[in-house]
């Protein structure tokens, strides 16, 4: 599996990431995704402390304590900042944003607990607050970066006009945008989000990389060149995201060790120019201008 960094100044991930977002399985089942990932040479994880009702991290961070040598051979990315109605969070009675410093911290100390770690490798913002405080937020970022709690910083969700306001308040570079971008939701194409990456120059991450299942059920046509390269659908689906200069890192969701194995060979296949533009047309339901 290819390794690269988000960033000049940011983390070294694997160029295909694991998403936490299913895994509210039992702790057997989340140990044999775990194993298949680092196995395909999968080594980065994705976590938000509200994945599973709060419960995800929960479940990733007991396997780590029986086996902590396997924090070693991964790299941990959590994201906070949405709160909602629940049994574990009584506070909240309307799903909301919260950014600021003090949440942000307790945010950061209850990851580190739950996931059974003394660092977190990347922190993301998940959603932007509209009562977003940038100087708040960058004073809790600069913190706990000197702590070394967390390693690297980013957000997810943000525009580019969003992603740039927050880093004109940081000293140091966010390192990622993790965004929707697939085949069958490829705005981020034209409407900025991949071009103000690529000007800082900053990875993006992909969530949802195969359209939440609806890309091979809506648009069979795109994969007509499947046997071409000898690939699988969702191969494919992760190769066309691979081709782009921006350097995406697609976060898969599976929650079967078969798919995760799947999708790690996706890194062998370097599409045509034209078969790329042929997919993408096939989505858009007409060709370029």
């Amino acid at each position: 599996m290819e390794r690269r960094k988000l960033h000049a100044q940011g983390p070294v991930f694997s160029r295909i990431i694991a998403g936490a977002w299913r895994w509210n399985l039992p702790e057997a089942a989340v140990n044999q995704l775990i194993d298949a990932s680092l196995e395909q040479g999968i080594t980065t994880f994705d976590h938000a402390d509200i994945y599973g009702d709060h419960s995800n991290e929960v479940i990733f961070g007991n396997i780590l304590r029986r086996n902590p040598s396997l924090r070693q051979k991964m790299e941990l990315v959590t994201k906070c900042g949405i709160k909602f109605p629940s049994a574990h969070r009584p506070s909240s009675w309307v799903k909301h944003y919260d950014t600021s410093r003090e949440h942000i911290f307790w945010s950061v100390e209850n990851s580190l607990k739950t996931l059974a770690t003394d660092r977190i490798d990347l922190l993301l913002i998940h959603r932007p607050d509209p009562l977003l405080n940038p100087e708040e937020v960058a004073e809790a970022f600069g913190l706990l970066k000197q702590s070394g709690k967390v390693l690297h910083f980013g957000v997810s969700n943000f525009t580019p006009a969003q992603f740039e306001m927050l880093q004109s308040y940081i000293s140091f570079p966010l390192v990622t945008n993790q965004i929707e971008i697939s085949l069958a939701s490829h705005a981020p194409l034209f409407d900025g989000s991949l071009d103000i990456l690529m000007k800082h120059r900053v990875a993006p991450m992909a969530w949802s990389p195969l359209g939440g299942g609806k890309l091979i059920a809506d648009h069979a046509a795109v994969f007509s060149k499947a046997s071409k390269y000898t690939a699988t659908e969702t191969q494919m689906a992760l190769a066309w995201l691979l081709k782009h200069p921006a350097g995406i890192f697609p976060v898969i969701g599976t929650t079967k060790p078969e798919r995760i194995a799947e999708s790690a060979h996706a890194i062998d296949i370097n599409l045509d120019v034209q078969d790329w533009f042929e997919m993408l047309k096939i989505v858009q339901g007409k060709e370029m201008p």
